[in-house]
């Protein structure tokens, strides 16, 4: 049994290891010889992102990533509002901000280690055949390379194109007229270094929008909204990308690390399972990064697929379980198309009322509370939640209550991740992920499955008498009354009902 794994980005990379951590061989192809270090490109890396690679052993990059933990927004001048991001009784930080290119580094360094990935670089993927087992049809120096495998991970990203083609998928959706600058600065900037700030319509940008992040080592991450006949060169040449700079951080010293110019895009592919292959990360779906929800998304798509790709192969699934990934992913992308639609529109209006609206709402959020829950500069990247899934069993005394408030998360309950916390077992999410888990408070008998005990109230909020089934993503699959009936909610999350 065999999974070939497209695209050795952190998407890639991740399913690659716990795939491997799961005991599936995996092939891992990649079109590049050597990786590209420069620039700071994915810089946001959500708490719960952290936790999977924590649960891979790179727990370090928690701890390189530079933690921020306020979100301040701006019109003009004024502040607008503050975020403070909950700590949500976790020992891993909400956010933070690490190069795409140490993750890929540190990733890179497991794999190594890692017996069962065998690394193809220079594989240039050129055809999938199906059906039957995948054949991977793949370009490289030395000629024209097969690759047979049971399964396959797509992550060869955006510019995935032959893939998606080979499948029949299009990225459908709209691009964004307007640019956005991004440039990487290192200097000495005091009292910036633990808050993004957003700014709408400042006096250095008039009319567009500026983001700013810090990063390690006194490095800041710049984004300026600029017009789509923006040229980078012709600032660079004359001098006007230095007095662009200088606008926002006055005359110390800096240096520019990387800079470069994208535009935005809001597309997803119909299907994110196509016979044997699984769409993942940005090769199945585009959405603009304010609110960081690209990478944070992609790798919760390489968690869902491999565990269940894993059941698969060892038989204690069906081959029907594949299809719940692309029902849970497919609805997760389309929440944040839509997210950061909304975001976009009012970034950048469409029309006259929308632009009309905007202003008003940032001219009242100065004084009016109420105004600012209506100023959108991002909601950020939160783990989506699975209560309509067909694996999930529903609980009629804790229905799903929908998206919560800004900065909030959802009461523990039926497709809900597990809160982060710490039981006399060991971490919680720590025992998920070694596999299928019921959770029993106490007097509770377990129903032959591996189970732990946890007190009555507590983060979860469990009664007595109940059993918290959660499966190998830490997703809680159903809460029993009864616990007789954990085998037929474990036969369901399994896709077998």
């Amino acid at each position: 049994m065999t999974v070939a794994v497209l695209g050795s980005g952190p998407v890639g990379q991740t399913a690659a290891l716990l795939l491997a951590r799961w005991g599936v061989p995996v092939v891992l192809v990649d079109e590049h010889e050597v990786r590209d270090p420069v620039g700071s490109k994915a810089i946001c890396q959500q708490r719960d992102t952290l936790d999977v690679w924590a649960s891979l052993g790179a727990g370090c990059l928690a701890e390189e990533g530079l933690t921020w933990t306020i979100a301040r927004t701006f019109h003009r001048d004024t502040e607008l509002f503050s975020l403070k991001l909950p700590d949500g009784g976790s020992a891993l930080p909400p956010f933070v901000n690490l190069s795409q290119a140490r993750v890929e580094e540190v990733l890179d360094e497991l794999i190594a280690g890692q017996p069962l990935i065998d690394v193809r670089r220079g594989h240039r993927v050129t055809g999938l055949i199906q059906p039957g087992r995948v054949v991977v049809e793949c370009e490289t120096a030395g000629g024209t390379r097969r690759i047979e495998a049971d399964y396959a991970i797509a992550c060869t990203g955006a510019r995935g194109d032959v893939v998606r083609r080979e499948l029949g998928q299009r990225l459908a959706g709209v691009s964004f007229r307007d640019l956005f600058l991004i440039c990487d600065i290192r200097a000495d900037l005091p009292g910036w270094a633990a808050e993004r700030r957003f700014y709408f319509d400042p006096p250095w940008n008039p009319g567009r929008q500026v983001l700013i992040h810090p990063c390690p080592d006194s490095e800041f991450r710049i984004d300026w909204q600029v017009p789509e006949d923006y040229d980078l060169a012709a600032e660079e040449t004359g001098g006007a990308l230095d007095h662009r700079i200088r606008a926002i951080i006055g005359s110390v010293p800096y240096e520019v690390v990387w800079r470069s110019v994208y535009r935005f895009h809001t597309r997803l592919v119909p299907r994110m399972r196509v016979g044997r292959v699984l769409l993942a990360g940005d090769c199945a779906h585009l959405v603009a990064p304010f609110g960081a929800r690209g990478l944070n998304s992609g790798v919760a798509d390489a968690e869902n697929a491999a565990w269940k790709l894993a059941w698969v192969l060892r038989g204690d699934a069906g081959e029907e379980l594949l299809e719940s990934y692309h029902s849970e992913r497919h609805a997760a992308a389309v929440e944040n198309a839509a997210v950061t639609t909304a975001t976009m529109d009012f970034l950048v209006p469409q029309d006259d009322g929308q632009r009309a609206r905007r202003l008003d709402v940032l001219t009242r959020a100065a004084h009016d509370p109420a105004a600012c829950e209506q100023v959108d500069s991002g909601r950020l990247a939160e783990p989506y939640w699975y209560p309509d899934s067909p694996l999930t069993t529903p609980d009629p005394s804790r229905p799903f209550a929908g998206r919560p408030p800004r900065g909030a998360l959802p009461p523990p309950g039926p497709g809900v991740l597990l809160p982060d916390v710490t039981v006399a077992s060991g971490r919680l999410r720590d025992l998920a992920r070694q596999g299928f888990l019921l959770l029993t408070t106490p007097g509770v008998a377990a129903a032959g499955l591996r189970s732990a005990e946890i007190p009555v109230g507590g983060a979860l909020g469990a009664r007595p008498g109940e059993a918290w089934l959660v499966r190998p993503d830490a997703h809680v699959a159903a809460v029993l009354q009864d616990p007789a009936e954990a085998s037929r909610a474990l036969q369901r999350c399994r896709g077998r009902e």
